[in-house]
């Protein structure tokens, strides 16, 4: 289903495409390929919307924090905004501190994308196009990205993102939702449960920029091996919670390499809601909403809160293409880049 959202300055119209299964829904819009609201019922049966999000465009254009955004070129941080290619230095846009974050100034999520609505043997989607032209925000290539959403019978909403280049270049695309499977109003996450099929994490600088360290979570805040709750340890003053303010790391993903596979899993006793998430990357970003600071309102006209929401952004590893040991981000004009990212939503009564 189509309908009208508003219209950006430049006067490009945005619309909102709306996916539903009979069981649960899922909103897009054209701006930013943004997921603005994931209804899915609790364990009582009422519809519960699960990522923050606002009610008018005029919010989405204005400062968020990628809230349900496409995020491209790169997604997450590059080192002051410098990687070398090919023998060729590249200076990308600066905006987050000394790094290049999500893309930079005018990322994926702040563009107009191209849409096609989908019919998957009776299962709804939508395909997202976009045109990223060489040099744009510094990177090098003429890169076409294809973004395909795809909510099933079975509950998933399955992403699939591809991609290609006239010229060698840098990707790392992943989508920005911020969850809260209590609903999006209804205050911190810290009380749901999660788990990450991880062994080791990537600690990070004052800078959160990778070390290049690939470390054991045994012993750590960051063992999330067995299901936890997010608020048991968040606050242990460990230097890596107080340099992120809370989790905003990437978990090294076991099984890399074998296709897709089950990643995580969050629930949320109050509600029933329960996510498992499942993708072919070898990393996720866990960040738990630390920088929302009340500056924000919610759907429901409440603030957005530290901790209102928890990201797992599927994706490479942060600062790749300058780090050699982590796993290859180039993509090459003769290649296609893939990858799916698919996140499962059901209840249990606890």
């Amino acid at each position: 289903m189509k309908s009208y959202f508003g219209s950006l300055p430049n006067g490009n119209e945005v619309y909102k495409y709306k996916l539903t299964n009979g069981y649960m829904s899922v909103e897009i819009i054209s701006y930013g390929g943004i997921i603005t609201n994931i209804n899915a019922p609790n364990s009582k049966g009422k519809d519960t919307d699960v990522v923050l999000g606002f009610n008018t465009l005029d919010q989405y254009i204005g400062e968020h924090p990628y809230f349900g955004a496409i995020i491209g070129r790169y997604g997450n941080r590059i080192a002051n905004g410098k990687f070398s290619l090919n023998g060729i230095d590249y200076q990308l846009a600066i905006n987050n501190g000394k790094n290049s974050l999500h893309g930079g100034l005018i990322g994926f999520d702040k563009v107009s994308w191209s849409v096609k609505e989908l019919n998957n043997n009776g299962d709804p989607g939508i395909k997202l196009t976009y045109f990223s032209k060489d040099m744009e925000e510094g990177y090098p290539g003429n890169l076409q990205i294809d973004v395909t959403y795809i909510l099933t019978k079975e509950n998933e909403l399955k992403f699939f993102y591809e991609a290609i280049t006239d010229t060698l270049t840098i990707i790392n695309l992943t989508n920005h939702s911020y969850f809260n499977l209590g609903g999006e109003s209804s205050g911190d996450i810290l009380d749901h449960f999660v788990s990450i099929n991880a062994n080791s994490y990537l600690p990070v600088d004052e800078n959160l920029i990778p070390t290049g360290e690939i470390r054991n979570v045994k012993n750590t805040p960051f063992d999330f091996i067995e299901m936890k709750k997010i608020g048991l340890e968040i606050e242990i003053q460990n230097n890596q919670l107080i340099y992120g303010k809370g989790y905003d790391h990437c978990w090294v993903l076991n099984d890399y390499g074998e296709g897709i596979r089950k990643i995580a899993e969050v629930n949320n006793l109050a509600t029933g809601i329960n996510m498992e998430v499942y993708s072919d990357q070898p990393g996720v970003q866990f960040y738990t909403g630390n920088f929302l600071e009340g500056s924000l309102k919610s759907k429901e006209l409440k603030k957005y809160e530290k901790r209102s929401g928890f990201c797992l952004e599927t994706q490479h590893f942060p600062d790749s293409p300058n780090q050699p040991s982590f796993p290859n981000v180039i993509l090459d004009p003769d290649k296609k880049y893939e990858t799916q990212t698919w996140y499962k939503f059901s209840t249990k009564k606890y």
